[in-house]
């Protein structure tokens, strides 16, 4: 027991009480979370980003097969070790243990400080001075028409498969990346706080896997990477990508990530990103709605352009494909992250941008 107290690496359990006590003070204090997102974050995660951009594909990507491959390598050697010194394999298994104990801690502090304290940041209403609250059916009913109305348009001005679908304009999804990294630059001289100076989102290799896990983007703290799924209907993808850069901006809250991505897209020169903002705002406002009042949300979904109609019948062809154990699984992992990061409503959290939305609706209402 002596010896294995003396390990080098024993020091690195220090970051775990580290971790836990800033996730603490950021859980208990807003103000001091708020704080740390909009000095220190900013810094450390440009840093890295700019270092990160370097590379024209995903490392997050590369480095999570990295990490895995070396996990099972580093197990099966410290396996035949043990197996091969009979007379000491307790003390050589408990040695792997406390290896592995002490990278957790070291993985625990870095996600503290690469994203764990912004979750508990100012919400995106309050630093905005978008007021939340209640909403009237009426309300709720004016917003899904204007949405409807609005898509019904756009859908004009973007362009179509074979199958009358729609598609981006160029096939090389740099450029899709490009334009989304431009909206973020056009958007923050209206939100100071959604800061240009970042990296473009990365499309990623295993797109098709990440379909089986049900996910159509993640970001990855460690490399400070947006990280997409380019598999997916297109009419998504610009809307997925917003979404993701908002993560890299600090903003961790599904729900707000979800408003600042239809909110970057909205305020783009590309109509492409404009229908795909508008039609992830339509889709979750229609959805409350349905559950509101079916009859309402029928009536505003029968004056859909066909065009529209064959994107979301197109989009629920692409996801049906994949329903199964996994996407059940990995809907389960994301529901225990969520619950983990004090978004106690777990997956439901997505639904709250509808109130996001209403905010912005009424506020643009009465500015007339």
């Amino acid at each position: 027991m002596r010896e294995l107290l003396k390990l080098k690496r024993l020091w690195l359990l220090v970051f775990a009480p580290a971790a836990l006590i800033l996730n603490l003070a950021a859980a208990n204090n807003p103000g001091f979370a708020e704080w740390y997102a909009v000095t220190i974050y900013p810094t450390l995660s440009r840093s890295v980003n700019a270092v990160t951009s370097l590379f024209p594909f995903s490392l997050a990507e590369f480095l999570i097969f990295l990490f895995f491959f070396s996990i099972v390598l580093y197990l099966i050697l410290y396996v035949i070790r043990i197996i091969r010194k009979k007379g000491s394999r307790a003390k050589n298994g408990l040695k792997c243990f406390i290896h592995l104990i002490c990278a957790a801690s070291v993985v625990y502090f870095a996600f503290t400080i690469t994203c764990g304290i912004n979750y508990n940041r100012y919400s995106f209403a309050q630093t905005s001075g978008l007021e939340i609250k209640p909403s009237s059916k009426s309300e709720l009913i004016g917003l899904c028409s204007e949405l409807a109305d609005d898509i019904n348009s756009l859908r004009n001005k973007v362009e179509t498969d074979d199958k009358s679908v729609m598609k981006l304009s160029d096939p090389n999804i740099k450029a899709t990346a490009e334009q989304a990294q431009l909206a973020y630059q056009k958007i923050s001289a209206d939100y100071p706080l959604l800061h240009a100076g970042y990296g473009e989102p990365k499309p990623v290799l295993c797109s098709r896997l990440m379909s089986y896990c049900n996910i159509t983007g993640i970001f990855v703290p460690f490399t400070f990477e947006a990280n997409v799924n380019v598999d997916v209907p297109d009419y998504s993808i610009p809307s997925t990508m917003c979404h993701e850069l908002s993560h890299l901006r600090g903003f961790m809250r599904e729900d707000e990530a979800n408003f600042i991505g239809y909110l970057v897209c909205k305020k783009s020169d590309s109509a492409e990103f404009q229908y795909s903002g508008k039609m992830l705002a339509f889709i979750y406002t229609s959805n409350v709605l349905y559950d509101t009042d079916s009859d309402a949300a029928n009536s505003i979904f029968a004056k859909l352009s066909d065009g529209v109609r064959r994107d979301l019948a197109a989009n629920s062809a692409y996801w049906k494909q994949f329903e199964g154990p996994v996407a059940k699984a990995s809907n389960s992992v994301n529901n225990s992250y969520l619950k983990a990061n004090h978004q106690e409503d777990g997956v439901k959290s997505y639904g709250r941008m509808v109130d996001l939305l209403l905010a912005e609706y009424r506020t643009e209402k009465e500015a007339g």
